[in-house]
């Protein structure tokens, strides 16, 4: 608890913070004769505002005989929306953390926080993975506040609930449950609840450390919390009844109960006309497919079920690969895992950099190894085909890649058959998963009429009367005729 003597409490939030340089302390008169000072960190607060609302009106202002000082300068003299009177030493230093400035008096056991709060904020703009052709190109920064701001927008109604959480030992992360009462299940609402509140870390620095927590208890390649950059999607999850976590530091939102037909889903599909929607959306389901087994599927024609292939193809494929040091199974993995460490490179490097490695990778190296005759033509083709068609579902690009892998090496070791086999396994195993009460696979496993209209086939918005049935909320009906 805070003393009477401002020397010692001064001292004694030093102490807490290590002398550290970046708390300042600056001692001034109040009242005209009562010794005073104001703490804040530097680089959080607004300096301009702590002159000019906090300090000047202390100095020029008189107190009032039977006055308690830091009450009076609470309630009359600081005019600010946000400030309050604290005896607690730990409350304090949550405070100055969180952006608050303290004003310390002789002879006062109680002290003055204001919320003179400037982080340094990334203005709104159009997030790089989410752009689209018409409609909304707002996107989320990395500030909590502007993203329940931007939320608030679009959604006016008191029955929007913003919770608010802290998690993290050292970083004390702030992160914003929202979600509408009346729409959302309050048992998911509930367990997400709980599972944020038994995080037990060091530090949350983006929301991808939340969505660990957040998994439904399954180890699975596939992502199992939805996510987007723009409050327009967000806004529309929220609405159907699902439950968005916004976490302070990212401008990544996330999502539950989460299904991977959202995936397949483009927020360009609610902003253009239903067929061309609907064909997009066969046209990123038929791309994913076929990066996931088409590279398995040549190396099993190849060596088990040439005949299959048209004699003319063959004769043409034949003399593409004369002369190849590797087996067909083995130049596909050498030129998958080539062109995955390209790519990787080409991330990890300085913007231009990776684009004059891209160049070369893609062009050079390519286009030398076959001329060298260590790789053929039509495997290259099939590897580069299948990593373009790989990113029509860029959330999925990784799961895809990792999936393109073992159906190749199926395709290798048992033909034909153990794609088909791996592919069965594959669409069990996604039926099997649950997360939070939803089916992974629904509206297909298991089916439900209702929400095919928002699947791979996307009806008008007039025919939407119901709210998705793939997963638990209490209010199903969202439209009237």
């Amino acid at each position: 608890m805070l003393t009477k003597n401002l020397k010692q409490n001064i001292k004694t939030i030093q102490n807490i913070f290590h002398n550290s340089q970046d708390l300042i302390v600056r001692e001034f008169v109040s009242f005209e004769k009562i010794n005073s000072a104001i703490i804040y960190l530097d680089g959080s607060v607004d300096k301009q505002f702590l002159i000019s609302g906090v300090v000047n009106p202390l100095q020029k202002s008189n107190l009032p005989k039977n006055e308690i000082i830091a009450d009076y300068a609470t309630k009359q003299i600081v005019a600010f929306a946000q400030v309050k009177t604290e005896t607690d030493l730990n409350t304090i230093t949550t405070e100055l953390n969180n952006g608050f400035c303290v004003v310390l008096f002789e002879n006062s056991e109680k002290a003055t926080c204001v919320d003179s709060t400037k982080w340094p904020v990334r203005a709104v703009s159009e997030p790089p993975t989410s752009a689209v052709i018409s409609g909304p190109r707002e996107g989320f920064v990395e500030d909590v506040l502007t993203n329940v701001s931007l939320l608030r927008k679009r959604l006016k109604n008191p029955n929007v609930i913003f919770e608010k959480m802290e998690v993290g030992k050292y970083s004390k992360t702030q992160i914003r449950l929202c979600y509408i009462s009346g729409i959302a299940d309050p048992q998911i609402v509930q367990k997400i609840r709980t599972k944020i509140n038994q995080i037990q870390i060091d530090g949350i620095i983006d929301s991808s450390y939340v969505a660990t927590f957040l998994e439904d208890g399954r180890h699975t390649i596939f992502r199992q919390v939805g996510s987007a950059e723009k409050p327009d999607i967000i806004a529309s999850k929220v609405l159907e009844g699902r439950v968005a976590i916004i976490v302070d530091g990212s401008p990544i939102v996330l999502t539950l109960p989460f299904l991977l037909i959202e995936d397949f889903q483009n927020s360009n599909d609610y902003y253009s006309t239903s067929i061309s929607a609907s064909f997009l959306r066969w046209l990123r389901f038929f791309g994913a497919t076929l990066a996931i087994i088409l590279p398995g599927c040549y190396v099993a024609v190849m060596l088990y079920h040439y005949k299959l292939i048209p004699i003319k193809l063959l004769i043409s494929i034949a003399n593409s690969i004369q002369g190849i040091p590797l087996s067909p199974f083995l130049e596909i993995l050498f030129i998958i895992f080539l062109f995955e460490m390209l790519y990787e490179a080409s991330l990890r490097m300085p913007r231009y950099l990776g684009l004059a490695l891209s160049v070369v990778g893609a062009l050079i190296l390519g286009d030398t190894a076959v001329k060298a005759g260590l790789i053929s033509p039509p495997a290259v083709m099939i590897v580069a085909l299948t990593g373009v068609m790989s990113y029509t579902v860029p959330n999925q690009s990784v799961q895809i890649s990792i999936l393109r892998i073992i159906f190749t090496i199926l395709g290798g070791v048992l033909g034909l058959y153990g794609i088909i086999v791996g592919g069965l396994f594959l669409v069990g195993y996604l039926c099997s998963i649950e997360n939070y009460t939803a089916p992974y696979l629904a509206p297909f496993g298991p089916f439900i009429k209702q929400d095919q209209k928002d699947s791979f086939f996307k009806k008008p918005l007039t025919s939407q009367v119901y709210r998705p049935q793939s997963f638990s909320n209490k209010n199903k009906k969202r439209l009237k005729k």
